[in-house]
């Protein structure tokens, strides 16, 4: 309980631990926001991190004069991370190969993850590496299952740099121009809720059409 009640805060005051970060770490912080989001998309394991709510606090701070921010230098750094995030998580899906998805063994991955990546996939192609980008949970599994699937890593990887350039320059860029206006930093945990709403609702769209069809299919 004590752990879902700190990666709730950590969500939805973003923006307060990464001062906090700021105040105590310096340029160090840098580092830190990498590894988060290299993390984040990277690791299988590590998809609770926070991206488009870290991006955007980012943005946010990076607009202030005490922000402790530079865009010249997080932009690039984080566009970074988020490929070489995604080539590494390719590159698991790749060495685990094709029949993983039926054995679903990795105690860490829950299997309905892959279930809904795998959806994704079915409906929009190879452009899932770009769109999943702005979904949370389905941006970390994409780059594994399209290692799985054996994905043309030429293909892939220019899906995979597209995407991350879209996903850092959106979210960084709306929380520069955006995140410092009074009703916005006033509602910081509001507006960090319609941010993962907006982000989470192709998927549940997608449940949805899933389970209406599987009703039709039972009926029929």
């Amino acid at each position: 309980m004590e752990i879902l009640t700190q990666t709730l805060s950590l969500f939805l005051h973003v923006d307060e631990h990464l001062a906090v970060f700021i105040r105590d770490y310096g340029l160090w912080v840098y580092l830190i926001l990498f590894l988060i989001i290299f993390c984040e998309t990277g690791l299988v394991v590590t998809p609770f991190l926070p991206g488009d709510s870290l991006l955007f606090a980012c943005g946010a701070l990076a607009a202030s004069v005490e922000g402790g921010l530079s865009m010249t230098i997080l932009v690039p750094l984080l566009i970074v991370a988020a490929v070489l995030g995604d080539a590494v998580n390719y590159s698991i899906g790749y060495k685990v190969g094709p029949g993983y998805l039926e054995k679903g063994k990795l105690r860490f991955v829950k299997k309905e993850h892959l279930e809904k990546t795998q959806r994704f996939y079915e409906k929009y192609g190879g452009k899932t590496i770009i769109l999943a980008r702005f979904v949370p949970i389905v941006r970390t599994f994409a780059p594994f299952v399209a290692g799985i699937g054996r994905m043309e890593y030429k293909r892939f990887g220019l899906f995979n740099i597209a995407g991350a350039i879209a996903w850092v320059l959106i979210c960084a860029f709306a929380g520069f121009f955006f995140g410092n206006i009074p009703v916005v930093k006033k509602n910081f945990e509001i507006v960090i809720l319609g941010i993962i709403f907006v982000s989470v609702l192709p998927i549940a769209i997608e449940m949805g059409r899933g389970w209406v069809e599987k009703r039709r299919g039972v009926a029929a």
